[in-house]
């Protein structure tokens, strides 16, 4: 995700979390200066620090207790961002396990689907009052700053935001994110892990309703803590996070459904 918006390879990208990288390395590979660059790359979620001569992603430094997650769920009236738009998005941001504050917001739309509302309960009368998009979504732009994005599948989440703020005219996304299906199935056993099954399964959130934004974002939040709880890795640092998350074995799945009654 952060290649398509970020005039770096991804070698250099891996090294920016890991190794460092070399003054000429990103000289060579950007077209504005260097100073302007990273300032552009700050206002869009990302902040890159000097550190012996090389250049990293400041979440390598960030110890875990001290790094800023932000927890993100949208609703939408479809897939294609072409032809769709959020109807709701929610957030809270997360910093040494406890909730620092909250973003929730309907969008106002004027065409969604029925098979949407039987999904989500939302519908284009309850949205009549709600902000329009681009005024939503800029309000969440400063709220989510430069915090770590955490969606469950965040992929689809990720893109259609950051495509969503082009279209607002704002710059895209290029905050550094984390899979929370993909950090629990690299530290909770479970038969599966979509998030409803993970809800049921560990108990996270007994009030949840599925497929409402804030309700989906606490639950993620509920998955976040446990699955750091469970992490027998050593993490340091919110890059080490990031970094299990992607390259630490799966765990075994069991091969039958514990939750169904024989």
């Amino acid at each position: 995700m952060l290649s398509r918006n970020i005039s770096l390879d991804q070698k250099s990208v891996h090294r920016l979390s890991s190794k460092g990288l070399s003054l000429d390395t990103l000289k060579k590979q950007i077209d504005e200066s260097v100073d302007l660059t990273l300032e552009l790359w700050k206002a869009q979620g990302l902040n890159i620090v000097k550190n012996k001569g090389y250049f990293f992603f400041d979440t390598k430094f960030t110890p875990l207790k001290d790094a800023e997650f932000c927890i993100v769920d949208i609703e939408t009236n479809g897939s294609k961002i072409e032809r769709h738009q959020i109807i709701e998005i929610a957030g809270v941001k997360v910093k040494n396990n406890q909730i620092i504050d909250r973003f929730e917001s309907l969008v106002k739309c004027e065409v969604i689907n029925p098979h949407i509302t039987e999904i989500t309960g939302i519908d284009v009368e309850l949205t009549k009052d709600a902000p329009t998009l681009k005024n939503v979504l800029t309000k969440f732009h400063s709220f989510l700053g430069n915090s770590i994005f955490i969606a469950h599948d965040v992929k689809f989440d990720y893109s259609f935001i950051s495509d969503s703020f082009v279209q607002a005219g704002l710059p895209p996304m290029l905050n550094r994110s984390l899979c929370s299906l993909a950090l629990a199935e690299r530290s909770l056993v479970s038969y599966r892990y979509a998030l409803s099954y993970l809800s049921e399964y560990f108990h996270l959130n007994p009030n949840a309703t599925h497929h409402r934004a804030m309700s989906d974002v606490i639950t993620t939040y509920e998955l976040f803590k446990k699955s750091l709880q469970e992490c027998e890795e050593p993490i340091n640092n919110a890059e080490d996070l990031i970094r299990f998350s992607k390259e630490a074995p799966r765990l075994k799945r069991p091969k039958f459904d514990p939750m169904v009654i024989k």
